[in-house]
């Protein structure tokens, strides 16, 4: 059943994207048409030569796209604002239009074209915003409709069983186009267990959250906790943590969480979104576009480090040249992590997984010359060119240690809700991972990341990386 309902979910999703982007390409060339008419056929203006139609439209709409792929435009939508989406809009589009006005300005002055043609751009902008507005009005609205009828609704679970829980109840109750189902209610206290509101029962507690989220399929939690239960909160969450929900507190809680919420609203009533990272949509989309050109560069630049390593590896001890081990990627999902061999071959058969030390007997004479150099680390671009890792981000674990270290620290797995990198906050602020408390260390600086994710953070890391290959400073795994 559960497997059923996601399916479906995915398919919601998938539905939602194509009526999104068929609506953009469709007001997004009829403004370049009609531009085009006014601007060329209409005689309003002064031509020097007569500019093509069809290779500009098509130019066009791919710069549209990539420009709205990178605000976070065709992220997934669930009772999103009409405002809030024409806001996005406008601001996308002014950015879009200042950048092409200046390309044009660029141009005209090359060509000495006289400066009244760049302005006509706003004309542009002005059809640009009207009907792409519109389009994306017309569907959010459709899709508000199919929500008060049923379709592509969410699931949810209402924390808590207070007066707070209780109002919120009824604003989701009374505003269906929320798209909101509350299957039930979690007790804090076990006096609440049996008890119910208008037809909806306290369904357990929060100790069975995680079988709850998956016996009711749920996408989003709303958190009603009194002041007294703000010690539960963090228990909460970390359970939840590696389910892919939605978590929304109701105020009062706000100041625990500072600095890890962004506020929304039902209808009036002012949520928290607790959000697994702060990084916003188009940095994410331009993080990846440098982890791809950056790989690139570095594994075509260091070919011949590769070649030299390669038999170095081979003469110096028996087994493979690269080293390959099961690791965790984003979402808890296995991969299998590329490195040059640096220790002696089957190095834990007699000792099952064990962390490595830093004078460790493993290593072997070139393993010990590379690791110093990290030289070791180059294959794993090869991972982020696969998309398993990222240059920066949270150095990537073992499953069998993922497995370990979620029981004994609250919070651990909140580490795989982004892509794992090669190197890392964590890896440039400590040392190796030799004991549990040097663990419970890293995962203050990864969660530190995970919180603060910017580009300006990820070339921060970077540097201090190349300071710590140059200088032998800090510490990697």
């Amino acid at each position: 059943m559960f497997v059923v309902l996601a399916a479906k979910d995915n398919l919601n999703k998938k539905i939602e994207k194509i009526l999104i982007v068929s609506t953009d390409f469709i007001s997004i060339n009829l403004a370049w048409t009609i531009f085009y008419l006014l601007r060329v056929r209409s005689g309003f203006f002064d031509l020097d030569i007569t500019p093509e139609f069809l290779i500009p439209m098509i130019a066009a709409y791919l710069y549209w796209i990539v420009i709205f792929t990178f605000v976070g435009m065709y992220r997934t939508w669930f009772a999103l604002s009409r405002f809030d989406e024409l806001s996005t809009l406008f601001k996308a589009s002014f950015v879009g239009v200042f950048i092409l006005f200046f390309l044009i300005f660029i141009d005209d002055y090359m060509h000495g074209v006289p400066s009244a043609s760049r302005i006509l751009i706003f004309l542009y902008w002005g059809l640009f915003f009207v009907l792409a507005g519109t389009g994306r009005v017309l569907i959010r609205s459709f899709q508000r409709n199919l929500l008060i009828k049923g379709y592509g609704r969410r699931n949810a679970l209402i924390v808590g069983f207070n007066k707070k829980a209780n109002d919120v109840h009824d604003q989701v109750t009374q505003h269906p186009a929320l798209g909101l189902d509350i299957k039930g209610y979690l007790a804090v206290h076990s006096e609440n267990l049996d008890k119910s509101y208008k037809g909806i029962k306290v369904v357990g507690n929060i100790n069975d959250i995680e079988n709850l989220i998956d016996s009711f399929s749920v996408k989003e939690i709303i958190i009603a906790l009194e002041r007294e239960n703000n010690d539960v909160l963090i228990d909460l969450i970390a359970k939840s943590d590696n389910k892919n929900v939605g978590l929304k507190i109701v105020p009062d809680l706000y100041d625990i969480l500072s600095g890890q919420a962004r506020t929304s609203q039902i209808y009036g009533i002012p949520l928290i979104d607790i959000m697994p990272q702060l990084m916003p949509e188009w940095e994410k989309k331009l993080k990846r576009l440098i982890d791809i050109i950056v790989s690139m560069i570095i594994l075509t630049l260091s070919f011949p480090v590769i070649l030299i390593s390669s038999v170095a590896i081979k003469i110096d001890s028996a087994g493979p040249v690269f080293f390959k081990q099961e690791r965790c990627g984003q979402n808890g999902k296995v991969f299998r992590i590329y490195k040059f061999r640096s220790m002696k071959k089957d190095a834990e058969k007699s000792t099952g997984p064990v962390w490595s030390r830093k004078d460790d007997p493993r290593i072997t004479r070139v393993g010990r010359i590379i690791r110093k150099i990290r030289v070791d680390e180059i294959p794993q671009f090869i991972n982020v060119l696969k998309g398993e890792m990222s240059i920066v981000g949270p150095r990537p674990e073992r499953p069998y240690f993922v497995e370990m270290l979620s029981h004994e620290i609250p919070y651990y797995q909140r580490r795989l809700k982004v892509r794992p990198g090669i190197t890392g906050w964590a890896q440039v602020k400590h040392k190796y991972d030799e004991t549990i408390e040097d663990v419970k260390t890293k995962l203050r600086y990864d969660l530190f990341y995970i919180e603060n994710m910017s580009l300006r953070m990820d070339f921060k890391i970077l540097f201090r990386t190349i300071f710590v290959v140059l200088f032998g400073k800090g510490h990697y795994e």
